[in-house]
């Protein structure tokens, strides 16, 4: 397998052609891969347009699932959307946070970004911002999410811990996020698990499910629940780019499962309010009164 930064380069160069594709090119293929299916496979996403705050334009069907159902967002709260693409999560967190909240939508592929600020600009949604940067090193402060939510993009970076340690870092305490992500029980094939391309496309970066959930509970986070699961399956005619037939076959047969999974967690803890200052508390040493004779 290539390089952390290789890697990044390989799915940010993939990713800037897909916002210049449209979506049926990106849901026939492996989570946007660009060389498509022989069939139309809506292989990993989700159906988004019976949901509240789905924007037809921003979306690019690359999701695998709909983390933004099982979020929990509140009127009022700052939602962070890890790999926001052209939008569409943003909108929808928008929808349930209200326009006293504020969404930030984090993407590391310019074009991304101009095209996700052109539908928020459309649309009149100046609580919803778009910045560009990496997601395991978040260009935003500390404590400063109630709620982080993504879709099908952790499996993109080679250093998942990095990650899961800014979305700890960026929560408040008591916040919380909801991820849905692709994870493995069982080995992919080598040919599948080193091929660049695969990885761009979702199923090669993903890690095992155990190792996966082994990560948030390392960091600390409580209240770990997998909100949902679905089995992914790669059509052959997509598997036998990297596989002989008889290896298709054993890899169907085989043991080995990938899975797309929504994962909450919480960060613990409560946001410290500064104490209240009592009047009778404040000195007076530095105070003209009568009773010092400046006055």
């Amino acid at each position: 397998m290539k390089k952390e930064q290789e890697l990044k380069n390989i799915v940010k160069e993939r990713y800037a052609r897909i916002a210049e594709q449209g979506k049926a090119e990106n849901a026939s293929s492996c989570c946007g891969k660009t060389t498509p299916s022989n069939k139309i496979y809506n292989i990993m996403m989700d159906d988004y347009s019976e949901t509240n705050g789905y924007v037809e334009d921003a979306n690019l069907g690359l999701g695998c699932g709909l983390p933004t159902q099982f979020a929990k967002i509140k009127i009022g709260n700052t939602v962070i959307d890890l790999g926001s693409g052209a939008g569409n999560d943003c909108f929808v967190a928008r929808h349930e946070t209200g326009v006293e909240g504020k969404v930030i939508g984090i993407d590391f592929t310019p074009i991304m970004i101009e095209k996700a600020r052109i539908n928020a600009e459309k649309l009149g949604y100046n609580n919803v911002e778009f910045r560009e940067g990496d997601i395991d090193d978040m260009p935003v402060s500390n404590d400063i999410a109630d709620v982080i939510v993504s879709n099908c993009v952790l499996n993109l970076v080679p250093n998942k811990q990095k990650v899961v340690e800014e979305i700890y870092r960026v929560l408040k305490p008591g916040g919380h996020f909801s991820v849905s992500d692709i994870v493995l029980v069982g080995n992919l094939p080598d040919a599948l698990r080193e091929d660049a391309e695969m990885y761009a496309g979702c199923v090669a970066g993903a890690i095992q499910k155990s190792d996966y959930l082994r990560l948030i509970e390392d960091k600390g986070f409580a209240n770990i629940k997998v909100q949902k699961e679905k089995p992914i399956t790669i059509p052959d005619d997509i598997l036998s780019k990297y596989l002989s037939q008889d290896e298709v076959k054993t890899f169907n047969k085989g043991g080995t499962g990938i899975f797309s999974i929504t994962v909450y967690a919480e960060k613990q803890g409560t946001m410290q309010e500064k104490p209240k200052v009592k009047l009778s508390e404040i000195s007076t040493a530095n105070t003209c009164t009568p009773a010092n004779g400046c006055c």
